[in-house]
């Protein structure tokens, strides 16, 4: 069973925002609660957290716009 990664919300007001950079790589093993990816929205830039621990499968491509709630990557 995987989990997704959905770009999140971080202010009231966001609807998009940039991922910036991934700090992990496709294939690689992660824990839960572990930095995947940093994001800027209009205020700020933001670390986003694995929300399961398993193995990453990057969807996203830094530098894209993404709305909020699109999938960016899976963990399995």
């Amino acid at each position: 069973m995987s989990t997704e990664i959905l770009f999140p919300k971080i202010g009231f007001t966001m609807n998009e925002g940039t991922l910036s950079q991934w700090l992990v790589t496709d294939g690689d093993q992660v824990q839960a609660g572990q930095v995947l990816y940093t994001l800027e929205s209009d205020k700020a830039v933001e670390e986003v957290e694995a929300p399961a621990s398993g193995r990453v499968r990057i969807i996203g491509q830094p530098g894209t716009v993404y709305k909020v709630g699109d999938l960016v990557g899976t963990i399995e």
